[in-house]
């Protein structure tokens, strides 16, 4: 397969097709929640929407998000290369309508027409050890991203000190203003500690983890179950009509900071939780997830 068709073959799975742990989560929501009620319609529809989606190959949801590629390569590999291979598909997959035109131009207004603009896509390279490249994709919608926030603590409003509990009242204060936008229910990667962009950074990257991929450390571990738990409480539910499922899952780690500062970043997902994985050896495509 041509690198760049296999690009356009990894955007058009990402916009149509929901992970599998993700739909089982989605599933595992709709039991939980009572016959009758707006929570059990709404994710009855979720679900169609996701058969149909799959099956029809179109786009699971109207909004195809910013494209946020994440990619491994060992030393010696071009990065232009592979951008340019990037942005040649992102054209394609556009005009092959499995992605919405998403890039304006802040300053002019202008759509480009195609997802491709200034740090569109945006890519995050890092270099390994290892002899094939990964490619992890994120398509991650505008209504899941403007419920997103961070928080320096302490947080005087919320009596927020900078500890675990700090963080805690902080998670479920930007939850709980959310009441349901960003397309509910969602999944939370929370970033602590670290500067103001890279607390973000790694908010975001947890979105990579599995749903009940519980983090190494069991502290954290207990934390993000916790979580998971309390918000689930709060009868937000799937679109803010009420419900017992207002997030599918939590996903916390954490960093060193400056001793001044303490930020808590919190993005927030929509259900149409859209990621994807593509491993690249020697020149071929061996794996998609």
């Amino acid at each position: 397969m041509d690198l760049t068709e296999a690009f356009v073959e990894l955007l058009r799975r990402a916009s149509t097709d929901l992970p599998p742990d993700v739909e089982q989560a989605l599933r595992e929501a709709y039991e939980r929640e009572d016959e009758g009620t707006p929570a059990k319609s709404v994710l009855r529809t979720i679900l169609t929407n996701v058969k149909l989606a799959r099956e029809n190959s179109v786009p699971m949801c109207q909004d195809t998000g910013s494209l946020i590629f994440y990619i491994d390569m060992p030393e010696g590999e071009k990065e232009s290369y592979y951008k340019d291979l990037i942005r040649k598909a992102a054209a394609i997959a556009t005009e092959k309508q499995y992605l919405r035109p998403n890039a304006v131009d802040p300053i002019t207004g202008k759509n480009s027409g195609n997802n491709v603009g200034k740090n569109a896509p945006f890519f995050h390279i890092s270099r390994w050890d290892k002899d094939e490249i990964r490619v992890r994709l994120l398509l991650k919608g505008g209504g899941s991203e403007n419920v997103g926030t961070q928080y320096k603590l302490p947080y005087a409003p919320l009596k927020a000190g900078r500890d675990l509990e700090g963080v805690r009242k902080v998670i479920i204060d930007a939850v709980y203003k959310a009441q349901g936008l960003g397309c509910a229910p969602g999944t939370l990667g929370v970033g602590i500690g670290g500067d103001r962009t890279t607390s973000y950074m790694l908010s975001k990257e947890q979105f990579f983890r599995k749903m009940g991929e519980r983090h190494p450390e069991k502290v954290i571990a207990d934390f993000e179950m916790r979580l998971k738990d309390e918000l689930n409480q709060l009868n937000i539910g799937p679109m803010g009509f009420g419900g017992k499922t207002t997030v599918l899952d939590v996903f916390v780690d954490y960093q060193h900071r400056h001793p001044a500062t303490f930020y808590v970043a919190i993005s927030y997902n929509c259900w149409a939780f859209r990621r994807k994985t593509m491993i690249i050896k020697n020149g071929e495509v061996t794996y998609y997830d």
